[in-house]
């Protein structure tokens, strides 16, 4: 029997045709997550997935993927070889540089701000903490986050953030309401806890480690700040490799 036939055999017990078959599997591939609240589409692909979850585990196996169902979370992650997945041991597979998202630093650095109000919301919990496990926060504290603790900025033009937030709302990393704006001081957008997923505690103590390296005594705070800008910007370069190759 071939591994066609053998698919389709069992793709029947469950009344599921190849062809959507095909379309979990695309969407796996193209976005990396199926999560089930994003909308209506992706509610129905998730709930098919769980039916051939068995089915997909292997598919994806043979080509060296991993795909981790989180059941609290409701959604499907699919992970590259090699990747590094938080809180999973190694696989022992070489990464495949031509399956690793191209994120830039902005991305990065935003995912890593994010993960540390994830934390911060977690331990806080009263109501930033929503019942689906989100962490409520607004765009200004995103931006504080991002001076306070990785000595960056957000990008300078109203373009450039509105792209970067759309980049993490397809990542799944976050969640907006239909009526969100940045001008808007009381708008909140939602942490998902998909950012668990990407960022470690190790990768976010390591992006977060403070070593000033030049701070003689007497220098001004302008040539202070200036080094510890540079350094902060060397971490986030450093963590966006591991956090590329848990995005496909």
């Amino acid at each position: 029997m071939t591994l066609n036939e053998t698919l389709n055999e069992q793709l029947a017990i469950h009344n599921l045709s190849l062809e959507r078959f095909r379309e979990i599997v695309g969407r796996l591939f193209a976005a990396g997550i199926v999560l089930r609240e994003e909308d209506g589409v992706e509610q129905r692909l998730y709930d098919d997935a769980r039916r051939i979850e068995t089915c997909l585990g292997e598919y994806f196996r043979l080509g060296g993927f991993r795909l981790e169902h989180n059941l609290k979370g409701e959604f499907f992650r699919l992970y590259a070889p090699g990747a590094e997945v938080p809180g999973m041991p190694e696989d022992g597979l070489e990464p495949v540089p031509g399956l690793r998202a191209r994120l830039s630093p902005d991305f990065v650095a935003a995912a890593l701000a994010l993960r540390f109000q994830y934390q911060q919301g977690l331990s806080e919990g009263g109501n930033r903490l929503t019942d689906s496990g989100e962490v409520l926060t607004r765009f200004e504290e995103l931006s504080a986050t991002l001076q306070t603790q990785l000595k960056r900025a957000l990008p300078p033009t109203s373009i450039e953030r509105q792209r970067l937030l759309n980049d993490l709302k397809r990542h799944r990393l976050i969640r907006l309401a239909a009526n969100f704006s940045m001008d808007d001081e009381d708008a909140l957008l939602a942490i998902r806890p998909t950012i668990l997923c990407i960022i470690s505690d190790d990768m976010l103590e390591a992006a977060l480690e403070s070593e000033p390296q030049s701070a003689e005594a007497g220098a001004d705070s302008a040539a202070a700040a200036e080094v510890e800008a540079e350094h902060a910007s060397l971490q986030v370069m450093t963590e966006q490799e591991s956090i590329e190759g848990n995005i496909e």
